[in-house]
């Protein structure tokens, strides 16, 4: 067990009118894919590969906190990346992130990224 503690830093994605309800939209940053996601109002960031076969999840379908690859069906929840339904087995990495007073969307990635 490491007691090496990741070094986080915070970085802004996008603006909350490029992320519309109901659809992922994937960006690069600090050389990651990232997926937004805007469910019921929050917005929930997340690798933007699936997990099944490192296809990207920019354009799938996003209803009731479950994220649908557009490729093959596979399922995420949105809150903690967990796959839901096969082909799926592993979870998506998750990340915070948080919309500030003007719309701006901030996501929390690991500093050596």
């Amino acid at each position: 067990m490491s007691n090496r503690q990741e070094v986080m830093r915070e970085i802004q994605v996008a603006v909350v009118a490029a992320v519309p309800e109901g659809e992922a939209r994937s960006f690069e940053a600090a050389g990651r894919e990232i997926s937004l996601v805007n469910d019921g109002g929050y917005v929930y960031a997340l690798d933007g590969m699936c997990t099944h076969q490192e296809l990207p999840l920019d354009g799938g379908e996003v209803e009731d906190g479950t994220l649908t690859c557009e490729w093959h069906g596979a399922t995420f929840d949105v809150c903690s990346g967990r796959a839901k339904s096969l082909p799926a087995v592993r979870p998506l990495r998750t990340y915070e992130a948080r919309v500030d007073e003007e719309g701006k969307i901030f996501v929390t990635l690991p500093a050596d990224a």
